[in-house]
């Protein structure tokens, strides 16, 4: 093959990594049922991560290939694509290895140290290319180049309502005419009893995955705080709010949803 290769093949990136970790490192931070502090993306949570994510997000490996194949007609050469709390950098290595296209250029933001030095180790380990790199900084407030597509995988849950609305606004405004967001989030519904049962089946997920009813307690106890789902109706509107005339759904699990969001291309 000629030239350099940009990428391992995509499916290496769900394998173990080598030279990082001999495997991916369980998530066991929650069998300590004496844990009482709230849930923090430090040093311990980026060490086990990618396996948290995994057992904890239904579908995970799913919604990123989907995402993957979604962006691709919307992207030509030379295009720029963030990923707004890139965490571990596994999401935008994952859509860099499935496009396949050397030209574009791939910026990963996240406000955890300990998220972003993993993030550069897996990017090290997986691409010779100088185009895909990851910042520390506040999404809220980083500043973003034109772009064509801009990812917010599971984060803007992590912000208070009136920031999220702020944050949309502004990826509307980098975004490129034509350009898309894509939004995953955990979301409820508002009718409460299927609300309830949308959340446990959720636990029964979670229980399949090898989590104990301590572990899946103290989780939900140390994220009660910091994280707060929105409906798919509300995402929807504070999409619309911030500008964006064409929105829709193209997944969801029950309590897990994500979106499409396109600029007008004029």
């Amino acid at each position: 093959m000629e030239g350099p290769q940009l990428l391992q093949p995509f499916f290496l990136l769900f394998a173990p990594l080598h030279g990082l970790t001999s495997a991916m490192k369980k998530d066991t931070l929650f069998k300590n049922a004496t844990l009482n502090e709230d849930f923090s993306f430090n040093e311990q949570v980026a060490e086990v991560f990618d396996d948290m994510l995994e057992r904890s997000v239904p579908c995970y490996r799913q919604v990123m290939e989907m995402t993957a194949k979604l962006i691709s007609p919307f992207i030509s050469d030379q295009d720029h694509i963030y990923d707004l709390g890139c965490s571990t950098g596994k999401p935008l290595i994952t859509l860099a290895s499935h496009i396949g296209n050397d030209t574009i250029n791939y910026t990963g933001i996240d406000n955890s140290q300990a998220m972003i030095n993993k993030a550069r180790r897996r990017a090290e380990l997986f691409t010779t290319s100088e185009k895909i790199n990851f910042i520390l900084g506040d999404i809220t407030s980083a500043p973003l180049k034109p772009c064509k597509v801009i990812l917010l995988n599971y984060t803007l849950q992590f912000l208070r309502p009136l920031k999220r609305s702020q944050l949309l606004e502004k990826t509307y405004q980098a975004l490129q005419p034509g350009g898309v967001l894509i939004l995953s989030e955990k979301t409820i519904s508002h009718h409460s009893k299927i609300n309830r049962v949308f959340i446990d089946l959720y636990f029964d997920f979670k229980r399949q995955q090898g989590y104990s009813e301590i572990e899946i307690t103290k989780k939900r106890e140390t994220l009660e705080n910091i994280l707060i789902p929105f409906s798919i109706r509300e995402n929807l509107k504070m999409l619309t709010d911030a500008g964006f005339p064409q929105c829709e759904t193209f997944f969801q699990w029950f309590n897990f949803t994500s979106f499409i969001a396109r600029k007008d291309q004029c």
